[in-house]
């Protein structure tokens, strides 16, 4: 791991909400911004976290330095800390370098090939007010990193300073633009002859050579190319500094002879050597810079025109305006107030104006701003340049995936097209695919799923796999992840095999307990069936009942003792109490399809669930019906399992579930119901979702005297309106309203120029007059009177909006179902 300072060269640049707001912007990247964590401030939103710092950075006047601290913290590829570690390791670093009570923001980022973390510190102490600078904070750190890498196992990373700050500038311009620099070609192309170099004159024979110039400066020696760029000697190496090259070679003589046109070798700003040629590559790019460079130029130029014409126009209009007050013959004092204002709304229009065309610069620049050639590469890559992306992933700073990977076992690599569009490209050449929760990364050799992956994603990793390498796969990682990679491979059917012999007898293993599984869950869904039939057919002779002969009962009898074998077998799932078993359907349902909620449902609680049709009932999906033991027969009824020879008993009320006048039972319906179908009120009603009491059958109302019509007022008005704990208690906005109502008669009471309120309950059409709107708790209440109440209906918005053009006073409709009609507009 490495832990860097990223100083911030201008002061007045430094701005903590700036850093932060970059630290936590997703960029239109879902695989971005990670976790972000903020410690010893009060509130846990980014938002007011920066409010209190940066208020708290301002009780600190007496410090010019920038009061932000800025650290990253890298890890090597593969390497994927969880939240816990990376808030430890956040919280040692922070106490090592004297930040431990400081306010700071960290957060992680995952767009990259290396996991990295943000923190943002502020260097003003919470409390105590006063700046705190780490001294030796390098050294520190290294130290610190040391022993971080060995207790959580990380890979190990050189810490010591071997480079000076030139080779370290020049070596993270190769590695992040991908251009070669000079001091890095100086090193790898002539550094070995200059230093066998003997005397001054073979020293100046090698730079000519390799299109150099060595020549002195201020108290040193510097190396320039033919282009201009230049590097002091001694950053190429301690060695061609001038007191060691003065030591070994005397003192520094200039060269006598001028530089030559054709060197041999002379340096050129050009990609880092690759395994692919991008000769034509670096030409677009030059081509696409020089036309942006040359838009740039043109847009700025207009942007200085329209610059120019404003203000020359606001100091035409001071002069004019300064001749008319000089001629307007006003005292002294006022010439005066009249000049001071004219010469400040020439000042205000010249500094709007400039103001104006420093937005526009900006945008301008940042629109033609030059690219990178790694960033232009990233650029084309993401566009789709297949090209582009095989640069990328050539250069010698790409490395391949690692950790848990999934890749290819032979065969040839077949681009296959991606299955969604691609979250982001790394300058590596890593494709980051967004699968669900989690990503997909794909190095073109090897594919990698991120932090979070279900099975989904592993799915997607495999199905990618074996388009573009075959069926044979190669896995490496962690058991864990190996064991999810089985179970994914199984759950999903996929057509795979694993070069590991244990991971393929893993899988192999998998699938064939998953297919014992299902075997065993279908014959335990036929048996159920076959139970469901029996208890069906038993129900319907049972529910029509038999004849009442003495034969009949006999043969009943003698077929339920046959079947008592049968119905021990499968004792656990054989409901009690239930008819006999019969041979023919019930009459109710020969020749009929029964529908879906009279067919038995089955639930597989091992298989995935799936979406019914759209013409199923809602009480389908349900765990399982109810039992709802009135609607069964008593044990004396028919389906009784009586001794041979044995004779019904007469029926009685208790017989037949103690309803009244219900005659004995028998297999053919009563004449007023042969060859005829039931209309739906002669039916009983069955609620299916709930699985619940089922209705019986309805019976005639017991004989009562009749009441006398009332004729009041008051009972047509009850009539019409609806019950109050009735069918209008689950409308929308009837608790607002209930509030409403129970607030104003609670008034009413004590005061008594407040009509009467109450709800909306009426079930007819009905005119009203308009008397305003209430907002309660968000809902809408419209306010009708009738009479001497005032009744509240809750409304939507719509309609609220057209009641708000209504005055106070006029008549409208009020439909039964609560729809409010208003007169409409005339032409």
């Amino acid at each position: 791991m490495i832990i860097r300072h990223v100083p911030m060269e201008s002061v007045q640049k430094s701005n903590f909400t700036d850093l932060v707001e970059y630290m936590t912007d997703p960029n239109d990247r879902n695989e971005r911004v990670g976790n972000v964590t903020i410690t010893n401030c009060q509130s846990q939103r980014v938002e007011t976290a920066m409010l209190e710092i940066i208020n708290t950075q301002r009780l600190n006047t007496l410090s010019k330095a920038d009061k932000t601290y800025h650290l990253v913290v890298a890890f090597p590829v593969g390497e994927l800390p969880d939240a816990a570690t990376l808030k430890a390791i956040e919280e040692r670093i922070c106490v090592v370098i004297g930040f431990g009570e400081h306010q700071r923001v960290s957060a992680v980022h995952h767009d990259t090939d290396n996991l990295h973390l943000h923190i943002a510190i502020n260097k003003i102490h919470p409390t105590r007010y006063t700046t705190h600078e780490p001294f030796n904070a390098y050294h520190l750190l290294g130290q610190l990193c040391d022993k971080l890498e060995v207790e959580y196992g990380f890979q190990k990373v050189n810490h010591q300073a071997n480079k000076n700050r030139s080779e370290n500038r020049a070596a993270d311009m190769e590695r992040h633009s991908d251009v070669e620099s000079l001091l890095g070609w100086i090193k790898r192309e002539c550094q070995d002859q200059i230093l066998g170099a003997q005397s001054w004159s073979s020293l100046h024979q090698v730079m000519r050579d390799h299109g150099l110039e060595i020549c002195e400066h201020a108290n040193g020696l510097i190396i320039s190319a033919n282009n201009g760029v230049s590097v002091k000697a001694s950053s190429v190496h301690r060695k061609f500094s001038k007191k060691n090259l003065e030591g070994r070679l005397g003192s520094f003589t200039k060269s006598q002879v001028a530089a030559t046109d054709s060197p041999q070798k002379q340096y050129e700003k050009k990609p880092m050597r690759s395994m692919v040629n991008t000769v034509e590559l670096y030409a677009r790019y030059k081509q696409a810079q020089q036309l942006a460079m040359d838009a740039r130029v043109a847009e700025w130029a207009k942007a200085v025109a329209r610059k120019n014409h404003l203000l020359e126009d606001a100091k035409r209009a001071g002069r004019l305006k300064r001749a008319a007050v000089k001629f307007s013959g006003s005292p002294g004092l006022g010439k005066r107030l009249m000049y001071a204002f004219i010469n400040k709304t020439r000042h205000d229009d010249i500094a709007a104006a400039t103001k104006a065309y420093m937005r526009e610069r900006e945008a301008i620049y940042t629109k033609y701003k030059r690219m990178a050639w790694a960033d232009w590469l990233r650029k084309e890559a993401m566009a789709g340049d297949q090209e582009a992306l095989e640069a990328l992933r050539s250069r010698e700073a790409s490395t391949g995936l690692r950790g848990n990977t999934v890749a290819g076992k032979g065969g040839a690599k077949n681009s296959a097209a991606p299955p969604s569009r691609h979250d982001n490209i790394t300058k590596r050449g890593t494709i980051i695919y967004r699968v669900g929760a989690s990503a997909v990364r794909d190095d073109g050799d090897k594919l990698n799923v991120s932090r979070g992956a279900d099975d989904a994603a592993l799915q997607v990793a495999l199905r990618m796999a074996v388009e573009r390498y075959g069926i044979t796969i190669t896995v490496d990682g962690t058991a864990a992840f190996k064991e999810q990679i089985a179970r994914a491979a199984a759950a999903g059917n996929l057509t795979i095999s694993f070069d590991d012999a244990a991971l393929e007898a893993r899988r192999r293993q998998l699938i064939q307990s998953k297919t014992t599984k299902e075997r065993k869950h279908g014959s335990n869904i036929r048996i159920d069936k076959r139970e469901v039939r029996g208890q069906q057919d038993r129900g319907g002779d049972g529910r029509h009942g038999q004849s009442a002969t003495g034969a009949a009962d006999a043969a009943s009898a003698a077929r339920a003792g046959a079947a008592a074998p049968a119905r021990q077998r499968h004792a656990a799932s054989v409901k009690p109490d239930t008819g006999k078993a019969g041979k023919n359907p019930p009459p109710l349902a020969r020749h009929a399809v029964r529908g879906m909620p009279e067919l038995d449902l089955v639930h597989v609680a091992e298989r995935g669930e799936m979406l019914l049709q759209g013409h199923v009932p809602g009480g389908v999906g349900q765990q399982g019906a109810k039992p709802n033991n009135r609607v069964r027969r008593d044990i004396r009824g028919p389906g009784r399992v009586r001794p041979s020879g044995a004779h019904p008993a007469p029926a009685t009320k208790a017989d037949h579930g103690g309803k009244p006048n219900i005659g004995k039972l028998g297999r053919v319906p009563p004449p007023a119901s042969k060859d005829r179908l039931r209309p739906l009120s002669q039916l009983g009603a069955i609620s299916i979702g709930a699985h619940g009491t089922a209705a019986a059958a309805p019976h005639p109302a017991p004989m009562t005297e009749p009441q006398p019509a009332a004729t009041t007022t008051e009972h047509m008005e009850a009539t019409n309106r609806r019950d109050l704990l009735g069918s209008d208690k689950t409308l929308p906005g009837n608790a607002a309203a209930e509030k409403y109502v129970n607030e104003r008669e609670q008034k009413r009471a004590k005061q008594f120029d407040i009509p009467k309120q109450m709800k909306y309950t009426f079930t007819n059409d009905i005119k009203m007059i308009f008397h305003g709107m209430r907002q309660i708790d968000g809902q809408t209440l419209a306010l009708l009177k009738q009479g001497d109440e005032l009744i509240a209906l809750p409304v939507d918005d719509a309609t609220a909006r057209r009641l708000k053009l209504l005055a106070v006073g006029e008549h409208i409709l009020v439909t039964a179902r609560g729809v409010i009609k208003t007169k409409g507009r005339s032409r």
